[in-house]
């Protein structure tokens, strides 16, 4: 149902905003605390809204919940139209959850000392909030658009101001990469719109399965294949999906820590949503027929991020290259095309922003104290911190998807659907495992050489104690660390309905590339 007055979702989008309109006229100098706890008090705001929406969303509704719709441009056919359903839900909930935590662990940072801008950066943090909302609500195809470049600004200057030695060069490959890939897309959306009569999308899917809107299909080759291929290219670098993702390790070495926890928490994210809110439903059968193709690069993904991880001497690029092989499981269970693989995949894409952030927040803490990202340059640090040590080994072993905690259910379930699906099968379920025992090697690698042996160096004995800011997050991570590993069903339920909805509207086109493969 839509309506046209203020939506709860719409006072979610915008409460970022308002927190970012009252910290440009607060003073940096006079009022440096007031910024930071009104910057973080918001983000708490917009975090305990999401929770109602949570609360008043019925799972059971595979359709948009929360709609407004009102005209923008209308002799363009473009509205302001924003509306939920669970897949869209338990990505703003995964925003809104990140986001404080990124906050909150830039009280203790020492980027400011050395950078300045305070203010600044934090009007940049709600500009990013109100962009990735924005991305995960939007249902007309312009307004998904601009909030998808819109990421790019705030992104661009936190790298490029707050980042390392480096930063310069790899915000301009993040900002490149991602706008090359952008105006493919842009051009697809406006082919699209065309043809429509509108840029709604429930319009234009709608018009797809009742075969009223026919974007011509005779191969991997034809009108809705390049259609297909315009939004997979730039959702594939975002996400990243080799090959494109050569500029990501380069963005989270040299991006301060909370920009690296949001980057992988939930950037990378609105990727491999916008696959399975705008690919599959709007282009089913070259979804179908690209499916193998976008899997085998989803299986090298995971092998490849998994196998130079491990060479890593820079901690933070050794995490940065396994969120190529964790999103590598992401891309293959969406193109199992089926709801077991569709739904490990967006809990997987949860777990990934839990458990990868998580991993990010450590090596932002151990370069608060050290000053340095050299894998050797530890060694014993559980001596040093144990408590720091104990947080650090749970999400550790989350991210290498122990039973019990939160990466297992996805990638157990990713398997299963991969296992069962008519388009992938056996054999990429099977390379697929190979890339989970190797991030156990990676993972148990990296632990031992930083927490473990003897605290045999100066520099390690005496590390300053953990800040209450840095306990809070780090326990938060691994309260949903367990929460998640222990009750999935909570989460699955989130979003079966509208992941179903959307594997069904595929399902009908998979016999056909069956019988092609044949």
């Amino acid at each position: 149902m839509e309506m046209t007055g203020l939506s709860l979702l719409t006072v979610v989008l915008f409460l970022p905003m308002v927190g970012l309109t009252i910290l440009m006229f607060m003073n940096e100098e006079k009022q440096r605390n007031a910024i930071r706890w009104t910057t973080f008090g918001f983000s708490i705001a917009t975090f305990l809204l999401s929770l109602l929406l949570w609360a008043l969303h019925d799972p059971a509704n595979p359709g948009l919940q929360f709609v407004q719709r009102n005209d923008w441009l209308p002799t363009f056919g473009v509205s302001y139209y924003v509306g939920i359903d669970g897949l869209g839900l338990i990505l703003v909930l995964l925003t809104t959850f990140i986001m404080p935590l990124a906050i909150l662990f830039s009280f203790t940072s020492h980027i400011f000392e050395e950078r300045g801008r305070e203010k600044l950066y934090y009007i940049f943090m709600l500009l990013l909030e109100w962009a990735m909302i924005g991305v995960f609500v939007a249902q007309d195809l312009v307004i998904f658009y601009i909030f998808w470049e819109v990421t790019l600004v705030p992104m661009y200057f936190l790298v490029g101001i707050w980042g390392g030695d480096q930063r310069v060069y790899a915000a301009v490959k993040f900002f490149l990469y991602t706008m090359a890939g952008s105006i493919l897309m842009l051009l697809a959306v406006l082919y699209v719109g065309g043809q429509a009569g509108t840029f709604a999308v429930p319009e234009i899917v709608a018009g797809v399965q009742a075969g009223t809107l026919v974007f011509p299909f005779d191969g991997l080759f034809s009108t809705q294949s390049f259609l297909f291929l315009g939004f997979l290219i730039a959702f594939a670098i975002k996400v990243p999906i080799f090959p494109f993702h050569s500029w990501l390790p380069d963005a989270h070495v040299q991006a301060p820590t909370a920009g690296s926890v949001i980057l992988a928490g939930v950037l990378l994210k609105m990727g491999t949503y916008g696959i399975i809110r705008f690919c599959l439903p709007m282009f089913p059968e070259a979804s179908v027929a690209w499916a193998p193709v976008v899997g085998v690069l989803g299986v090298i993904g995971i092998i490849y991020g998994a196998w130079v991880s491990y060479a890593q001497q820079d901690i933070k690029k050794l995490v940065a290259y396994s969120s190529v092989s964790h999103m590598g499981f992401v891309v293959i269970g969406i193109f199992a095309l089926n709801a077991q693989g569709m739904q490990g995949a967006v809990l997987q894409m949860v777990n990934h922003g839990i458990s990868t952030g998580g991993l990010f927040l450590l090596v932002g803490m151990l370069y608060e104290r050290r000053h340095t990202k050299d894998i050797n340059a530890y060694g014993g640090i559980w001596k040093a911190l144990p408590f720091f040590g104990a947080l650090s080994l749970i999400i550790t072993l989350s991210s290498m998807g122990l039973p019990g905690l939160n990466g297992f259910v996805g990638e157990f379930t990713i398997l299963l659907g991969t296992l069962g699906s008519d388009v992938l099968g056996i054999t990429f379920a099977l390379f697929a495992t190979l890339g989970v025992i190797l991030a156990a090697i990676y993972m148990l690698y990296m632990f031992q050489k930083v927490f473990l042996g003897e605290l045999d160096k100066p520099e390690n004995q005496h590390l300053h104690p953990m800040t209450w800011p840095e306990v809070t997050v780090l326990v938060v991570v691994v309260v949903m660390v367990f929460w998640i590993g222990v009750q999935p069903a909570i989460w699955f339920e989130m979003m079966d309905s509208s992941t179903n909805a959307i594997v069904d509207s595929v399902a009908q086109f998979t016999p056909q590339l069956t019988a092609m493969l044949r």
